[in-house]
C-alpha cells in the first residue's frame, strides 16, 4: 500500500527543459510573500489568479523530471521499489532521439499497470482508437494539449492523484 506522501507524487517526462519549467511554476509554485506591483500588472494584463502559493493551505506537489522515456522508466521502478510510486506521469507524445510517449507508456505499464498518465503534446501520432485498440479501455490515459492551461493542468492532477486543495471542487 502507497503511503499518504505518494499521491503528491507527479513525474514528467518531456524532452523539453522549458516544459519541465511550466509544470514546476504550476504544481510547485515558489511561495510568496506578498504581491508586488509586479504580480498585479500581470494579473491585470494576463487575468491570472494570484499564485496558488500565494492561497493559504494551496496543495503542492512533488515533482520528478525525466528528458526521455527510458529515464522515465527508470524513476518509474525506483519509486516502486522504494515504497513511494508516482501518483500521475505527464508524458510526451515526441521526445527524439528516444522512445516516443507510446513506447515510453508500454513500459511504464508493465512495471506500474495501475498509474494514470496523461500524454501531453501539441500533436499526436496516434488516434485515441489505435490507442484503445492496443492498450484497452483508457480510463487511466487522458490528453492534455499543449500550450497546455495552468489551472487545467492542475485541475488534472489533483484529479488524478486522487486529491482535493480548498479551491478544487469536490
Amino acid at each position: 500500500m502507497s503511503n499518504p506522501e505518494s499521491k503528491r507524487r507527479v513525474l514528467v517526462i518531456d524532452d523539453s527543459e522549458s516544459i519541465h519549467r511550466d509544470f514546476r511554476r504550476v504544481l510547485c509554485p515558489e511561495p510568496i510573500k506578498g504581491r508586488d506591483e509586479l504580480d498585479l500588472l500581470e494579473e491585470e494584463l494576463f487575468g491570472e489568479e494570484p499564485s496558488r502559493s500565494s492561497i493559504p493551505g494551496a496543495l503542492e506537489f512533488e515533482l520528478d523530471s525525466a528528458f526521455q522515456g527510458e529515464e522515465g522508466l527508470a524513476k518509474v521502478e525506483q519509486a516502486l521499489a522504494g515504497g513511494k510510486p508516482y501518483a500521475v506521469t505527464f508524458l510526451d507524445y515526441r521526445m527524439p532521439p528516444g522512445w516516443n510517449g507510446v513506447q515510453t507508456l508500454r513500459h511504464l505499464w508493465k512495471v506500474d499497470p495501475s498509474m494514470p498518465v496523461v500524454f501531453c503534446s501539441a500533436y499526436s501520432d496516434y488516434s485515441w482508437e489505435e490507442l484503445r485498440r492496443e492498450f484497452g479501455e483508457l480510463h487511466r490515459l487522458v490528453e492534455l494539449k499543449k500550450p497546455f492551461n495552468g489551472k487545467e493542468l492542475r485541475r488534472l492532477a489533483l484529479e488524478l492523484a486522487g486529491l482535493h486543495d480548498g479551491s478544487a471542487p469536490h
